[in-house]
């Protein structure tokens, strides 16, 4: 099934074998600098690839298998999954969380902006949530540009001990020109 997709890109739901390409971009040291800091090992990544991304929800807030349509290539992730606050057990209702990560060989081309204008259109759209937030950080760029690109507001910089995390967000209406992108949701 494929949840949506924009002119480069569909987004389904992961499958088993798309494992051998998510532990590849967990075990990317650019990968994983700015989300984990180090990378993964092959038995862990496995693992969250199991617990995490084969699950399939029924509310369609989670984070979906990005596949290069001209290759036909899983090529990362991308969604809006719950929000869950810091040190709470459930979600905000009609709040999601932007998330996305790409192979290296990826980055640079726009993709992740495509991607992200796709599920913020989606998301404040089709599903009619109030706010979807994300949290990237400080140092990186790259996603800070895309987020911004999108357009979400930084709302505030939590300063860490080891690392310090800029929070932005987006809600109701959609800015003008970001559902260009977004080409349509498909079911079945």
């Amino acid at each position: 099934m494929i949840l949506l997709e924009t002119a480069r890109l569909q987004f389904r739901a992961n499958e088993p074998g798309d494992m051998d390409a998510y532990c590849a971009l967990e075990a990317d040291p650019e990968v994983r600098r700015y989300v984990g800091g180090a990378p993964r090992p092959r038995e862990v990544a496995e693992m969250r690839f199991r617990e995490r991304l084969l699950q399939s929800p029924s509310d369609r807030l989670a984070l979906w298998a990005a596949v290069h349509k001209h290759e036909q290539r899983w090529i990362g992730y991308c969604g809006v999954y719950p929000h869950l606050p810091i040190g709470g057990a459930a979600a905000i209702p009609y709040e999601g969380a932007l998330g996305f990560a790409y192979a290296r060989a990826y980055w640079g081309r726009g993709l992740a902006t495509e991607a992200a204008r796709a599920f913020v259109a989606f998301g404040l759209g089709e599903l009619r949530l109030t706010r979807i937030v994300a949290a990237v950080q400080q140092g990186n760029l790259a996603s800070l540009r895309v987020l911004k690109k999108a357009g979400f507001r930084e709302v505030s910089l939590e300063v860490g001990k080891d690392r310090s995390y800029h929070h932005l967000e987006i809600t109701p209406p959609l800015p003008r020109g970001d559902s260009a992108s977004y080409v349509s949701p498909r079911r079945g």
